[in-house]
């Protein structure tokens, strides 16, 4: 899903007043995905470091190459070998490393990857380790958990705190979608993970779940904090279903659009809606439109043409630019995944579709926390996962009902307001950050 990637400076600086310079501290960001990834994981780590630079923080982040969800380099990214770039006040230290193409995304080289990534790293490491300055903190971002490694020798050599911040549990998932069989690698990730927890000076991840699972793992309590993915709510607003973006796919305003946006890829299991969406192709007042890219796009467009769907279509990662249009003409948004992911990941799409005030319908079981959000919230409407019969239901159900349809999207916006404030969240992460550290010591030194 088209949901930011590097921020607006002058929106940010206009808003975050600086820190006093006696309290600014020194930070790096270990993460594979990070800015200009505009979806999951880049995004977020990309808007979280760029705020801290606002604020006054010295930022550095140890970076991959821009690749998702396309499963591309960005144009002007490949091919470039280690260089140093500046985004919006963070020196960003660029690692090459391999990238499967997109439909030929598995699990092993995905683990190829990621290790490509780590041991590329060691050129920065090399250089951090033995420097007289020292840093007064290190985020590592996981997934992938390879990212945690240095961060942990670092905090040991030099007695500098560390955060592991947690996304998504990529091994977890990868065990339960059956991505990954439970043999002596595998054991060796779980196991690494598990430590990686228990050493981390703290570990933060996006929902109370997976802060719970977190703890499960081995993580303490009093050592784990919640920091949720958060949704700029003055830039994404609620706005006019009858739009450009709506024109442009020739739906009326008697026509109901359903829309997924967002990445395409296994865990997603976007196999239901198509199976949906056929459902209901005698009704010609439903629309579907699938937008993003993703590993399992290919497969998922041949499906769909196998099952003869005129009123499906799969458009491209849309432009940061059109993003609040394009969320503002549907109808009905949907948040797909499996079962098997439930509370293991927190689909990021999720914050901007609150933020535009539109309803959503998601594949989640009571207890996870996407029903929470929806169900407890107010906001849509929870079926089971892989239940192409129940979702067909309920898209009919709340198709048919606008008052209700624009109630929960009231829900929705109030919802985002309260709780997925973008400067509220960081504020508090940041706060969490100077306990850290104390009365600041000499980065010099």
């Amino acid at each position: 899903m088209c949901t930011g990637g590097r921020l607006n400076p002058l929106k940010l600086n206009r808003n975050a007043r600086k820190v006093p310079e006696s309290r600014s501290l020194r930070i790096l960001f270990v993460s594979l995905n990070f800015s200009p990834e505009e979806t999951a994981t880049g995004k977020y780590t990309g808007e979280l470091a760029q705020w801290l630079a606002a604020r006054g923080h010295a930022v550095d982040a140890i970076a991959g190459l821009p690749h998702y969800p396309e499963w591309r380099v960005q144009p002007g990214y490949a091919g470039k070998g280690l260089w140093k770039e500046s985004l919006d006040g963070v020196t960003v230290l660029r690692t090459p490393h391999p990238v499967p193409a997109s439909g030929s995304v598995s699990a092993k080289k995905r683990i190829l990857m990621e290790l490509g990534f780590s041991f590329a790293s060691l050129y920065w490491w090399s250089r951090i380790v033995f420097s007289r300055r020292r840093y007064n903190l290190v985020i590592a971002i996981c997934p992938p958990l390879q990212t945690a490694v240095m961060p942990a020798i670092y905090g040991a050599l030099r007695g500098v705190p560390w955060v592991l911040h947690v996304q998504d549990f990529q091994v977890d998932a990868a065990l339960r979608l059956g991505m990954l069989k439970m043999g002596k690698l595998d054991r060796l990730l779980f196991g690494l993970e598990n430590l990686f927890l228990r050493r981390a000076t703290r570990v933060s991840s996006i929902t109370p779940s997976m802060c719970r699972r977190a703890a499960e793992k081995g993580a303490s309590v009093d050592r784990t904090w919640l920091t949720p993915n958060w949704a700029d709510i003055t830039q994404i607003t609620p706005g006019d279903h009858d739009n450009g973006f709506r024109r442009e796919l020739g739906v009326g305003n008697d026509g109901i659009l359903v829309m997924y946006a967002g990445a395409i890829a296994t865990k997603q299991g976007l196999d239901v809606l198509l199976e949906a969406a056929h459902a209901m192709k005698d009704d010609d007042r439903f629309h579907f439109v699938i937008v993003g890219n993703g590993s399992d796009r290919e497969r998922l467009e041949s499906r769909a043409a196998e099952l003869g769907l005129p009123r499906l279509r799969f458009l491209d990662l849309q432009p940061r630019a059109r993003l609040n249009e394009m969320l503002g003409a549907a109808d009905i948004h949907l948040v797909i995944q499996k079962r098997e992911a439930a509370d293991l990941v927190m689909p990021s799409k999720l914050t901007n579709i609150l933020a535009a005030g539109r309803p959503a319908i998601a594949t989640a079981d009571q207890g996870t926390a996407l029903w929470d959000a929806l169900e407890d919230g107010g906001c849509g409407v929870c079926v089971p996962p892989g239940d192409s019969a129940a979702l067909a239901e309920a898209l009919s159900k709340l198709g048919n009902d606008a008052d209700t349809r624009d109630a929960k999207g009231l829900k929705a916006r109030r919802y985002a307001e309260e709780n997925l404030d973008q400067d509220a969240i960081l504020h508090a992460f940041e706060q969490k950050l100077f306990t850290l550290v104390g009365p600041k010591s000499n980065t010099n030194a």
